[in-house]
């Protein structure tokens, strides 16, 4: 009987620890940045704080440098529920949800101090959730700096970029910005970037500092001017179909581990560009400041245009009014 009973009971603690396993919630998160990026230590910080908070319930696995596909492909492969969560530029997020499009304007934000305030109000918020009917949300945003043109020659007014290809993000909004500048915009995914300029398939980019160096644009490009023309954030965004099975407890666990992973990854930033700057101008690039009003006069009638959608428009004075 003794016996019967010592397999019985065995059997209940193999059962219950066979479930156990079953509960863990193994997700994975993918991005295309180097592992020593401030973005990917934050997802790391992200992952560390879900598995500390849920009690080992939630493991998510993460894989960098692209290994699981470009921007858009993860993207695609989180809407379609075939990858957890990704991390992408809020620049092409405007294809999936019209409200990103806001980021892409030019000279929307009056400094960084306003620009993390947007983020936090409810208006950035807001701006996270409303591509949910796309397939997915977005669980916070990270610091990825100003983002300004770099080529082989300075670019100090609009004139000096005139007539010159400029590579771009898959965002209509900042193609538009280049054309009002008098450019050609050259829409291209980031992994072709480095042959284009080298081959002089296009003549320049725009983006932040740190493509100098974790792109090795630098090696191709010397001049490096600092309009920062737009402040576009990254976004940690998961799968809308993966955050609808979850239970309320552990979207919340979700939640506050990406809002805190972002104030921790923006404690890294300031330090982590001003190394890459460093890098930079070890590889023989030059750092010019424009005339940003002459930038920000002749994308006016853009930013003009934009105003007569209503819905654009109610976003820019929501922004305008965060203080």
């Amino acid at each position: 009987m003794k016996i019967k009973r010592l397999g019985l009971l065995t059997g209940l603690v193999l059962a219950f620890a066979a479930n156990s396993a079953l509960a863990v919630e193994k997700m994975r998160l993918g991005h295309g940045l180097p592992e020593d990026h401030a973005v990917h230590k934050a997802v790391v910080k992200f992952a560390e704080l879900v598995s500390q908070r849920s009690n080992g319930e939630i493991e998510i696995k993460i894989f960098a440098n692209g290994v699981l596909g470009g921007e858009r492909e993860m993207l695609e492969q989180v809407q379609n529920g075939a990858l957890d969560i990704t991390k992408a530029s809020a620049s092409p997020l405007e294809t999936f949800s019209a409200d990103y499009k806001v980021f892409n304007l030019p000279f929307v934000f009056r400094d960084r101090a306003h620009f993390f305030k947007v983020l936090e109000s409810p208006v950035g918020e807001a701006i996270l959730a409303s591509s949910k009917k796309s397939g997915f949300i977005g669980l916070a945003y990270y610091d990825s700096g100003s983002r300004s043109f770099y080529g082989k020659k300075p670019i100090n007014t609009p004139d000096d970029i005139k007539g010159l290809k400029i590579r771009v993000q898959q965002s209509p909004t900042t193609i538009k910005m280049i054309q009002a500048l008098g450019a050609t915009p050259t829409p291209m995914a980031w992994g072709e970037v480095y042959s284009a300029l080298q081959m002089g398939v296009v003549d320049g980019a725009e983006n932040n500092v740190t493509a100098l160096t974790s792109g090795r644009h630098g090696e191709v490009c010397k001049f490096y001017s600092e309009t920062e023309h737009q402040i576009v954030p990254d976004v940690l965004v998961m799968s809308a179909a993966r955050w609808d099975a979850l239970k309320k407890p552990q979207q919340e666990i979700i939640k506050k581990a990406a809002i805190d992973s972002f104030e921790y990854q923006k404690s890294l930033w300031g330090a982590f560009e001003k190394v890459e700057r460093e890098k930079a101008l070890a590889m023989g690039v030059k750092f010019n400041t424009p005339n940003k009003q002459a930038f920000v006069a002749k994308v006016k009638p853009m930013i003009d245009a934009e105003r007569k959608n209503a819905a654009i428009a109610k976003l820019l004075d929501s922004i305008a009014a965060v203080k």
